[in-house]
């Protein structure tokens, strides 16, 4: 017997179908219910990682770490490597900005902490077993470009000194165009890098300017444009829906402006005002944020315009052009979800670098020290600057896999985790199921006897219905750490 599900025949022995989800909508299939989703909107976690950084322990240290790099090799089989790099500088402060950051233009502090990143590269270099071949790179912040032509060569060329970026990776880097020029954009590509996210959030001036960002139509498109001229396969484009003086106006006018510059992804995300957490939050009033409902309106607008154009719902917050690599992996069930949002390459190690940055690496997550102080002093000692992280147990690898499939793919073969995990899903998951009947009510979710599919109503509510099987939050059903769902 086969299974016949979304056009696509399944194989009736379950270990045969890998992965164990697999997804064929199209953009019209998404729908946009503004009643339930204030109904379900509740504080929840993005689930880049599964247990989430609120999980992790400080008994999980250096020594932790340094044993799990060191084991990697075991069975004699590893996995390519994904990197990422923190660097926390900006030259000037957005105020919606929650990122761990340091407002500086000395170049002092940037040389600085590369001569610390080049002393945790050799660290964790020299302790890492098996592969050290790249399939992924990505440069985050702060602001990456905030390094000089010079400082930026340097890290690239120390980089490769201890890896190899394989000639057909993905090598990303996060943009403020109002810091870039021509030059620059070239040498990134002469670097290797090939994907661009460039940070937008809103072109209404009144906007930018009650966030402390001001940024032309035309430097962006500039810097877009040079991309292009030389030789990036994508470019992205965020967008923050939510922000001080925005209006359903507005906001329409910067869709369209985007539209036009014709970027391959797009993110749309909700801003989170949290001041008490943020310090650069409190200079927003309150009072100049949209209210619930018209950031619904919003929202609807921006998936409306999106999908009229053409781009395919990824998921959460991300669209992207139907022939772009996220859209292709979605279709052919190799999406993954990973501290830098969504990738099509599911089995990576993760090696990050830098201040507040986190790792994952086989069934563990650590968490780099936050302060520059602090990272200053671990390596000067000559230790892996981690203060906190998680060993996996057989519960949360099984619950990444279920939070993962829904996340991504919206939909999971409840057979094929019988199979893989070798439990009884219905007793195993009881309670869980029970939740998810009154999402079924709703219309979010379908419970069949072997599949749980997220219909179109829940797709924008996918982070709640994974929730579900959070047994963290389940155990204390304290969600208010978290930003809102929508």
């Amino acid at each position: 017997m086969k299974i016949k599900r979304n056009g696509m025949t399944r194989p009736d022995n379950p270990k045969a179908f890998r992965p164990i989800l697999c997804m064929n909508f199209s953009t019209t299939d998404l729908v946009f219910d503004p009643e339930i989703i204030r109904r379900f909107d509740v504080n929840g976690p993005r689930y880049t990682s599964y247990p989430t950084a609120d999980r992790f322990v400080e008994a999980f240290n250096a020594e932790a770490a340094r044993t799990w790099l060191e084991q990697r090799n075991v069975g004699g089989i590893t996995k390519p490597l994904s990197l990422y790099f923190h660097i926390p500088f900006c030259n000037t402060i957005c105020y919606y900005c929650a990122c761990n950051k340091i407002i500086t233009k000395d170049h002092g502090r940037s040389a600085r902490y590369l001569k610390y990143l080049a002393r945790e590269l050799a660290l964790q270099s020299e302790r890492l077993k098996g592969s050290h071949e790249v399939l992924q790179l990505h440069w985050g912040g702060g602001t990456p470009t905030f390094l000089s032509r010079e400082e930026t060569r340097q890290l690239m060329e120390t980089t490769r000194q201890y890896f190899t970026l394989l000639p057909d990776g993905e090598f990303s880097i996060e943009v403020d165009p109002r810091k870039v020029d021509a030059e620059t954009v070239a040498l990134l590509g002469e670097l290797g890098f090939n994907r661009m996210s460039v940070g937008v959030q809103d072109f209404d001036e009144v906007v930018q300017l009650a966030i402390n960002r001001v940024q032309s139509e035309a430097e962006t498109r500039a810097v877009i444009e040079g991309a292009r001229a030389n030789g990036f396969k994508s470019v992205s484009i965020d967008l923050i829906y939510g922000l001080p003086k925005q209006t359903l106006t507005g906001f329409e006018r910067t869709l369209d402006r985007v539209l036009a510059m014709d970027p391959d992804r797009l993110s749309v995300y909700n801003y989170a005002h949290l001041p008490s957490l943020f310090k650069p939050q409190r200079r927003i009033a309150e009072a100049d944020i949209p209210d619930p409902d018209t950031k619904l309106h919003i929202l609807a607008l921006a998936i409306r315009k999106l999908t009229d154009a053409g781009y395919v719902f990824i998921g959460m917050d991300h669209f992207a052009k139907p022939d772009d690599e996220l859209a292709v992996a979605q279709r052919q069930g190799r999406l993954h979800r990973n501290f830098q949002g969504y990738s099509t390459y599911a089995d990576c190690d993760m090696l990050s670098f830098g201040i507040s940055s986190i790792s994952k690496v086989g069934a563990s997550y650590f968490q780099n020290v936050k302060t520059l102080d602090e990272y200053y002093d671990w390596l000067d000692a000559q230790v892996i600057p981690v203060f906190r992280g998680i060993e996996l147990n057989a519960d949360d690898v099984l619950r990444r896999t279920i939070i993962q499939a829904l996340m991504c793919h919206f939909e999971l073969s409840i057979e094929s985790i019988e199979s893989a995990y070798l439990i009884d899903f219905k007793r195993y998951f009881s309670a869980e199921l029970a939740d998810l009947r009154e999402m079924q009510e709703a219309g979010l979710v379908r419970l069949e006897n072997d599949w749980i599919t997220v219909l179109p109503p829940g797709r924008m509510l996918v982070r709640v219905i994974s929730m579900v099987f959070d047994r963290y939050l389940r155990a204390d059903r304290e969600r208010k750490r978290y930003s809102r769902v929508i």
